[in-house]
């Protein structure tokens, strides 16, 4: 397991809680942490319980059935390719690559290998977002017409906040495009469709920042911000935004879809609730989803006591290692990843040129 941060922690923790609330999913094993940094990765391995800790990916890959690529963009491509010829699962989170060439080249090898190839788009499994999809499916909200997909965040407003491997394009790819957009982009796929062309428009505001315990700036070489209008495959018109400048907004990911027959409305920062207008209604209704036969009910408390942010990879993973286990099939996969990189790399191109471009 390939792991930093606040993601690897929320993974650890997740595949711990599975056998009591998902006893029916595969039983795994902690068994090497990786990490460049040897004393923090060993602190690291103490506080999540992990047997051994490595500092090069290349002496863990090969002694394990399934891993967790969880490191900046700029280490997802190799130690991913190399598991899948292994045929070893992989869980790489998203974006899927720093390049559209690097996502073809992690879709090819998922392609031709035997194992599971996972993107983490955990918020396909919010109760609440699959709750949204049964009723597109359903066809309840007649056909679709419109889409707004905005992820916003602040931890940026403030110029004077440190620098960091997501703000260098080397490491990280894209800024809040590839780190905030490619969650928009997934699961407007997931919920509307295809996307055909965009118009996009990217915008750095802050151009050096400081590091953290340095005082020398470096530069800012990705986007602070974006937004984009999107053609639907099925005719729907489709709006995204995504900033780290949203002055209040922690983790406001929110999605409206309206169609001929009702519409939905959803925010991450309330993400038991899923706001619904049917047919007949004259306005919206806040539905809360934590019934039992609500998507994931049935694991969890009873109806009205609330799941939070953790949960979504208690689901992932569950799902995930099932697949693993040769139960089933696993999406978002890296064919789906492969898919929102070319929508990220459309983005920059229309802001490039100014024009709209085909996907």
């Amino acid at each position: 397991m390939l792991g930093y941060g606040f993601m690897g922690d929320a993974h650890a923790n997740a595949l711990r809680t599975l056998p009591q609330f998902f006893p029916d999913a595969p039983e795994v094993s902690l068994d090497v942490l990786v990490g460049r940094d040897e004393d923090a990765a060993s602190d690291a391995a103490d506080r999540l319980g992990f047997d051994r800790v490595e500092t090069d990916w290349r002496d863990a890959v090969d002694d394990v059935d399934v891993f967790y690529n969880l490191g900046p963009n700029d280490v997802h491509v190799e130690p991913s390719i190399a598991a899948l010829e292994n045929d070893v699962h992989v869980l790489c989170e998203k974006p899927l690559a720093p390049t559209v060439a690097d996502a073809e080249r992690m879709a090819e090898a998922a392609a031709d290998s035997d194992a599971t190839a996972a993107v983490g788009f955990n918020y396909r499994f919010v109760p609440a977002v699959r709750y949204a999809k049964r009723l597109v499916d359903a066809g309840e909200l007649g056909e679709i017409r419109h889409a707004r997909f905005r992820y916003l965040q602040d931890w940026l407003a403030d110029a004077d906040a440190p620098w960091s491997w997501r703000l260098d394009a080397d490491t990280a790819g894209s800024g809040v495009l590839g780190d905030l957009g490619a969650h928009s982009f997934d699961l407007a796929r997931f919920l509307v469709g295809d996307v055909d062309a965009v118009s996009g428009h990217c915008e750095t505001f802050v151009e050096e920042r400081v590091p953290e315990g340095e005082t020398e700036p470096r530069p800012v070489t990705v986007d602070d911000a974006f937004a984009a209008h999107a053609e639907f495959e099925n005719g729907a018109m489709g709006t995204f935004e995504a900033t780290r400048y949203a002055t209040g907004r922690k983790n406001g990911h929110t999605f409206e879809i309206d169609g001929s027959e009702g519409a939905v409305r959803f925010d991450l920062e309330r993400l038991n609730e899923l706001e619904v207008r049917r047919g007949d209604g004259r306005g919206f209704e806040t539905v809360l989803v934590t019934d039992d036969d609500d998507p994931y009910g049935e694991h969890w408390w009873p109806p009205g006591h609330v799941l939070g942010w953790e949960h979504t990879f208690v689901h992932e993973n569950s799902e995930f290692l099932t697949a693993a286990a040769g139960d089933g099939e696993f999406a978002p996969e890296f064919a789906d990843g492969l898919a929102v990189q070319r929508l990220l790399d459309a983005v920059e191109r229309s802001d490039d040129r100014r024009e709209w471009v085909t996907v």
